[in-house]
């Protein structure tokens, strides 16, 4: 996991974590920190999953590494925010939303950034330890010199939701887009898909639709072959020919509005039809092929392929329906090569997945700076 740099975690004094803040460009939304009056001991931690359609934040209280987590884990806030994927929307909106969604979070909380312990973004978008870095870099120009910043990309709170902030197993995400990320437990990790719709993200909820949106073009041009994805989607649409698809596609391509059409496709191959049973079955084949790849580079799965791992599964493309229960049949499929996969829901939501990540991180780090003394 990404964290800013070990020299700027050092503990500090208490009179120098009360320091002036600095603010980012849009320091004004940090204005309600002027009229605050936070409890000294209050400490909390931030957890924020950011995907392709919406960004989540949450502000949880810090539980000190003596005491076990309670059950339910409790939640002191929760904000809501749009699409925070820089690949999506540019950097500077992609900040925007991350910062404005963290302020939210603690105004409603009634706490301020000297209250932060830790925090963790999870954000889709985050491929590389570059953009890790330029994330983590905007951060500390965020918030105070002792808060513990970490970064990692959305798949990995997803895990966490289900592992309760544990780092070992796999994740498949289906909703806008698709990803399957892994650990093992000595930290070695990888992954499969989640490049982009540009790169073939197959199974994915944009996937989907952009091949029922072909299908319904090549079955109007006289290239395939007649679908009830036609009139189902221009219905859903409220458009009167295939031919005005091209325009209201090219309007706005953003993948969440393309991706809304995933039901209308479920629909579809509920009621029979060939096309789109075809396009299902493919988006199954294309998400259990992500796990097995994943599964297979770490070894999750022993030398045998026989050992037990948990696989959490999570997005809405993995909602049962009344035919279709595209998880199961992903699970049926994946089950074949790999008997000793466990699949989980997530207990939490993944902005909490990504606190639990903070608060474990945390935990951990205080641990080896006791060790060294």
């Amino acid at each position: 996991m990404a964290t800013a740099s070990d020299t700027e975690h050092q503990p500090t004094p208490r009179s120098q974590q009360q320091e002036p803040m600095k603010r980012h460009r849009n320091g004004e939304i940090w204005d309600f920190e002027d009229e605050m009056v936070v409890p000294s001991n209050r400490q909390v931690i931030l957890g924020l999953d950011g995907g392709a359609t919406s960004t989540v934040c949450v502000c949880m209280p810090f539980v000190p590494f003596s005491d076990p987590l309670p059950n339910p884990l409790p939640v002191l806030a929760r904000a809501i925010a749009g699409c925070s994927n820089h690949n999506s929307v540019g950097e500077m909106a992609a900040r925007e939303t991350l910062e404005e969604v963290m302020a939210d979070a603690l105004l409603k909380s009634g706490s301020n950034r000297s209250a932060v312990r830790a925090v963790c973004l999870a954000v889709s978008g985050v491929n590389h330890p570059t953009d890790q870095r330029r994330i983590l870099s905007w951060l500390r120009d965020i918030f105070p010199s002792h808060v513990r910043l970490y970064v990692q990309n959305d798949a990995v709170a997803a895990l966490a939701s289900g592992t309760m902030g544990k780092l070992h197993g796999c994740v498949l995400i289906a909703g806008t887009g698709t990803i399957a990320y892994g650990f093992t437990e000595d930290g070695r990790e990888a992954r499969a898909a989640g490049a982009g719709p540009v790169l073939g993200d197959w199974g994915s909820g944009y996937g989907i639709a952009a091949l029922a949106l072909t299908a319904v073009i090549r079955a109007h041009d006289g290239r395939g072959p007649h679908t009830k994805l036609t009139s189902s989607i221009l219905h859903h649409l409220g458009l009167s020919s295939p031919d005005e698809l091209i325009g209201w596609t090219y309007a706005d391509p953003s993948w969440a509005r393309i991706a809304a059409l995933v039901p209308v496709v479920v629909s579809c191959a509920d009621a029979g039809d060939e096309v789109a049973n075809t396009i299902l079955q493919d988006a199954v084949q294309e998400l259990a092929l992500s796990v097995k790849a994943v599964v297979r580079r770490l070894r999750l799965c022993g030398e045998d392929g026989q050992d037990s791992f948990p696989l959490v599964m999570v997005g809405g493309v993995l909602e049962a329906n009344e035919r279709w229960d595209i998880a199961k049949e992903v699970m049926n499929c994946i089950s074949k090569d790999l008997p000793g996969a466990h699949p989980i829901r997530p207990k939490v939501e993944p902005a909490v997945g990504a606190a639990l990540l903070a608060w474990n991180s945390f935990m951990k780090e205080c641990h080896k700076e006791v060790y060294r003394r």
